[in-house]
């Protein structure tokens, strides 16, 4: 199977050694400082990567590598069997190797991580309590004007209180290509519309956070047979920092853009 996982990284990082995976420097400026591809051959938009994030290495996917299956991970997580607990050598153990993903691409079209749920939030309320409303507003609104037949999963979407997250996938290259079409037509438009200069330094993100949720807004309107396996993370989670995050977007929503 002619299949490859990009693992995006802004630095120097363990990757598998598996065929499969294909470290790519993203944000690359000048040559890549690590023995990796940069995001910044061929066509690209490597010099969007402060506010795109791991998605100037999707567009250099999409725009220049060839294959039948690409997918995408985080030079720290990845695909593979959570065992919690584990140690982050015992993790790196549980990645998906080229046979799991290809046993899986047997009987599903689509794999993805397990979705994070929001038990007292939907996917709007979330991202609103954490970022600026605007930007759902204006995403809607350029839906509407040029991706109608998309609406209703838009706004289903929204509605929900689970998400999958990091715009991690597997696919057909073919599938891959239909959404990145449709994906920075409505990031392009968008960024067009707004003026970046005003982005805190909180907000600089900004992109890549609107795409996670575009992510299954994408999937909504498909009939493909999805899976989902578990996310690998091979850094330690500061699951107090993170609650507090939580808890200060939930109740002092932060500046706006």
């Amino acid at each position: 199977m002619d299949l490859k996982i990009l693992v995006a990284t802004h630095k120097q990082y363990w990757t598998p050694s598996e065929d499969v995976y294909l470290p790519i420097h993203v944000g690359c400026k000048g040559e890549p400082k690590f023995a990796m591809i940069g995001d910044n051959t061929g066509e690209n938009i490597s010099d969007k990567n402060k506010n795109y994030c791991e998605l100037t290495a999707l567009y250099w996917a999409w725009k220049n590598l060839n294959c039948d299956y690409l997918g995408l991970c985080h030079y720290r997580r990845y695909f593979g069997f959570q065992k919690y607990f584990d140690g982050i050598e015992r993790r790196k153990q549980r990645i998906f190797q080229r046979a799991d993903y290809e046993e899986l691409l047997k009987n599903f079209d689509v794999i993805l991580p397990f979705q994070r749920r929001y038990y007292i939030e939907t996917v709007r309320s979330q991202y609103e309590h954490a970022h600026s409303p605007r930007d759902l507003e204006q995403i809607e609104k350029i839906i509407v004007n040029r991706h109608p037949n998309y609406i209703r999963s838009f706004r289903a979407v929204m509605n929900r209180r689970r998400l999958h997250l990091w715009n991690m996938f597997v696919m057909k290259k073919s599938f891959v290509d239909d959404y990145c079409k449709w994906l920075f037509d409505i990031l392009f438009t968008y960024e067009n519309w707004m003026d970046k200069n005003n982005l805190s330094d909180k907000k600089w993100r900004l992109f890549g956070f609107i795409s996670e949720r575009l992510l299954d807004v994408w999937l909504h309107g498909k009939n493909f047979k999805t899976v989902e396996v578990d996310a690998i993370m091979l850094e330690k989670v500061n699951w107090f920092r993170k609650g507090s995050d939580f808890l200060r977007r939930k109740f002092f929503r932060g500046t706006s853009q």
